[in-house]
């Protein structure tokens, strides 16, 4: 993480004066393609873009999280489905969350300072603290307190998970701090369009969500932020209409789903998910797959994860099932945190006594919300949530919601990663010719320019956590 600067020589013969050298230097390292001055609208529109764009692409989606989560699979190319990568395939998320995100929010912040215009910091923070926790969920130990300086530290040390996660709680609530429906107007959200009730939920959602990520190390912090919420106010997210996402336009910003399968046909959908939804006669299988092109009996053919290339091409790229066209669209949005999700979490967090409620109740209001969010009729979604294979289970909650929220989370790769790991739900098989001696993947591995340009806090980080493999648990992750 240093960043490269280019030495400027200048013959001795033009300095006429410190003052022109001075002059001359300022011109000279002026990019002509790029504002000195830029705007805050501006910069939270592109950060948006491109964290939606890495967040649902093909890197740190397609290529490895949802393959891990056995939602989809692969019929050509299968290297990634059998866990194969190097230090260089989960590079993305890493370079983009931080020059394109972190640095950009940053900005933001500074220039609301500046401004004396509360709501973007406030908005900058709580998308900062969406793009620490794609981060740290999937790294563990990263650089969070000097890469918010960057300038300062062009080495910057890593951060504990613990310690990131209770760093990003105390974020959220600065900026719900910060959030004011009556303050300043803010320009350039293609989240919520300006609206700062919204953003204050969203707030909320993303600090349930991160207290429940640390529930099973720090079950007493999880229930004092959830007391906090309350106590705050705003609530949560409570509609579809006010899931968090990005909804695409049109090329060249559709949808980056919609953009690979535009000149590419190596994705499938899994068989793992294919055949838990025909055992649960769910009525999201058409909205999730394509019917096969040709025709097969059961109209709907997933592919098992982790095939050789040649056992996996044989199965027939007519006879296999894409993922449905929903997803296919180029409008189709990128789901940061949807109700169905917030509904699940609050279950949870009743369940484990944190808050009180009906868990139960709670649970059947979340895969309604899910069901609600496809489209899919009243009277099916009655059928779906009142059959036994669906009731919630006391019992055993994590076993009932980790099932129903990793379908309710189809094509959220990271985040359905993270909830995977945590609740151990379903309990999923390895890859059919998987390269880890039979385990299944908990983690990324660090980009290799870490070791190159960042090398002595890299290490540091191995040490604290674990070798830096597929199979290094999570300090989140217990079991």
């Amino acid at each position: 993480m240093k960043l490269k600067y280019t030495s400027i020589i200048l013959s001795g013969t033009l300095l006429l004066s410190l003052a022109s050298c001075k002059k001359q230097l300022v011109d000279i390292n002026q990019n002509p393609n790029a504002t000195q001055n830029p705007q805050p609208d501006y910069l939270l529109t592109g950060v948006i873009k491109n964290i939606s764009d890495t967040y649902w692409g093909v890197e740190d989606n397609m290529g490895s999280s949802l393959l891990f989560v056995q939602n989809w699979s692969k019929i050509q190319y299968t290297d990634p489905d059998r866990y194969i990568f190097t230090n260089t395939s989960f590079q993305g998320l890493w370079t983009t969350a931080y020059t394109k995100g972190i640095i950009n929010l940053n900005k933001v912040i500074s220039i609301a300072d500046a401004q004396a215009n509360p709501n973007y910091k406030g908005v900058a923070l709580v998308l900062r603290s969406w793009v620490f926790t794609l981060l740290t969920d999937q790294y563990g130990d990263i650089p969070y307190k000097q890469a918010i300086n960057i300038d300062q530290y062009l080495t910057p040390a890593y951060d504990a998970q613990k310690d990131v996660y209770f760093a990003l709680l105390d974020d959220l609530k600065a900026a719900q701090a910060s959030l004011n429906p009556s303050g300043k107007a803010i320009l350039g959200d293609v989240i919520y369009g300006g609206n700062i009730t919204a953003w204050k939920k969203f707030a909320n959602s993303l600090r349930l969500r991160i207290a429940l990520r640390i529930a099973d190390r720090e079950p007493e912090k999880a229930k004092q932020i959830l007391a906090d919420i309350q106590a705050e106010g705003s609530g949560y997210i409570s509609s579809n209409s006010e899931i968090a996402q990005l909804v695409y336009v049109d090329s060249p910003n559709q949808n980056p789903i919609s953009n690979l399968f535009d000149t590419r046909d190596d994705y499938r959908i899994s068989k793992t998910i294919v055949d838990q939804l025909f055992a649960l006669n769910d009525p999201r299988l058409p909205v999730y797959a394509s019917p096969t092109k040709d025709a097969t009996p059961q109209t709907y053919v997933g592919v098992p994860n982790g095939l050789l290339v040649g056992d996996a091409s044989g199965l027939g790229l007519s006879k296999t099932s894409k993922p449905g066209t929903y997803f296919l669209a180029p409008h189709a949005p990128a789901v940061i945190i949807s109700y169905a999700e917030v509904l699940f979490d609050q279950a949870e967090a009743v369940a484990r006594g944190f808050i009180a409620g009906n868990a139960a109740d709670l649970y059947d209001q979340a895969v309604t919300a899910s069901l609600q969010q496809y489209g899919i009729a009243a009277a099916a979604i009655a059928t779906y949530v009142n059959s036994a294979a669906v009731k919630y289970d006391a019992s055993n909650y994590k076993k009932s919601i980790g099932n129903q929220k990793w379908i309710a989370l189809f094509g959220q790769g990271l985040e359905a990663f993270a909830e995977w790991r945590r609740l151990d739900y379903p309990q999923l098989k390895p890859a059919v010719a998987g390269a880890l001696n039979g385990k299944l993947p908990v983690r990324f591995i660090y980009p290799g320019t870490e070791q190159t340009l960042n090398g002595a806090s890299y290490k540091s980080a191995v040490a604290n956590q674990g070798a830096d493999v597929l199979t290094t648990k999570l300090w989140f992750d217990v079991n």
